[in-house]
């Protein structure tokens, strides 16, 4: 499939959908409006739906509607159930979705099977609403708030559990808009959001009070190539840089790491690549985050029919199944894999990456 093999977007290069679906509720607040005219400023074809149910005419070939819904952006209303926050450990101690879906095609893509229907990106319009709740969960959580190693933190808000909101930044200005809200939020709080896009230019001049963490989510080019319509790993780098000279805390997500024939030297060169990146730049507050690939059947029978022939190992050799905490279950590297990558990465970051503090391991 030809969208999913494709390299990745130039450096600085946003995205940009082909198509605006306009729910008629969202048309009521600043935010959704907004949207429509930076959309419209962009040449996004604008279409504005009768009412609020969300409805795109596919393509009977199940490839081409995967192609269409990925490249459509819908703009809606958060109902109050998608405003009550829920935890997100080990992360942050909740999330807060400014939209839900990705236009990034990657082939282990984590959002596969948990979000219902065709992988249309929907964008919230009531922002303000989201932003103005968020006040009730200070101080209440148990992953930095209630963490002695990360209390420093204050209470997080994690905005990139169901979204990359970078990637819609060009069209939505969300993310600079809850930026600057945190930014004016006079409280031991955080934002965090991590990315596979490089473009932060609208976010380098905000007033962000060093209440937002960036963190680029990278891969050595062995396994980048999984990660098809992104920034190349070098831009995320680039612009990671660039958010710490403007008094950003920020971080690497390192993920999914995959054990495959040659991880060690592919994981020990983008360690050395994120070392030379950061030489220059004193006194920088950097964070690394560390996630081994893991699946379920469902995300595996999903991405299986989005990326067909796809040569990511989902074979259940080296595997073991692990129950979560909803009940459901997921195939996860087994104990001698884990600990020989938990291993190797614990040594070189110390030794590559002395600054950095490993937030979590999973």
């Amino acid at each position: 499939m030809a969208v999913a093999r494709q390299q990745g977007i130039a450096a600085g290069a946003g995205w940009r959908p082909r198509q605006l679906l306009v729910t008629r509720s969202s048309l009521g607040f600043a935010q959704g409006r907004a949207i429509v005219n930076r959309a419209a400023a962009l040449g996004v074809e604008v279409v504005e739906l009768r009412g609020d149910r969300v409805t795109l005419d596919l393509p009977d070939d199940p490839r081409r509607a995967y192609a269409a819904a990925k490249s459509t952006l819908a703009v809606v209303v958060a109902p109050p159930s998608k405003r009550r926050l829920q935890p997100i450990a080990p992360s942050a101690d909740w999330r807060v979705d400014l939209a839900e879906g990705c236009p990034a095609h990657c082939s282990y893509c984590y959002l596969a099977g948990s979000l219902k229907g065709p992988p249309i990106t929907r964008v919230y319009a009531n922002l303000d609403e989201i932003l103005d709740g968020l006040a009730a969960y200070v101080g209440q959580g148990r992953v930095t708030s209630g963490s002695r190693d990360r209390a420093h933190e204050g209470t997080t808000f994690e905005a990139s559990c169901y979204t990359d909101p970078l990637a819609l930044e060009p069209v939505t200005g969300a993310l600079s808009a809850t930026i600057a809200w945190f930014g004016q939020w006079d409280a031991a709080v955080q934002l965090r959001f991590t990315s596979k896009f490089a473009d932060v230019g609208p976010l380098l001049a905000l007033d962000h009070h060093g209440r937002t963490r960036m963190r680029a989510s990278i891969n050595p080019p062995l396994f980048a190539r999984f990660e098809g319509g992104t920034s190349p790993v070098s831009a995320r780098l680039d612009a990671l840089a660039r958010m710490a000279v403007a008094g950003y805390p920020v971080g690497l997500t390192i993920a999914p790491i995959i054990a495959a024939s040659g991880w060690e030297a592919a994981y020990g060169a983008l360690l050395d690549e994120v070392a030379a990146s950061f030489a220059d730049l004193p006194a920088v507050d950097l964070t690394i985050e560390l996630i081994t690939h893991r699946f379920t059947a469902g995300s595996k029978a999903v991405l299986e029919s989005w990326y067909p022939g796809s040569s990511l190992d989902m074979g259940m050799t080296g595997r073991t199944t692990k129950r979560t905490k909803f009940g459901t279950e997921k195939q996860v590297y087994d104990a001698a894999t884990m600990r020989a990558l938990r291993r190797f990465f614990e040594e070189r970051i110390a030794a590559t990456l002395p600054c950095a503090r490993i937030l979590y391991w999973t």
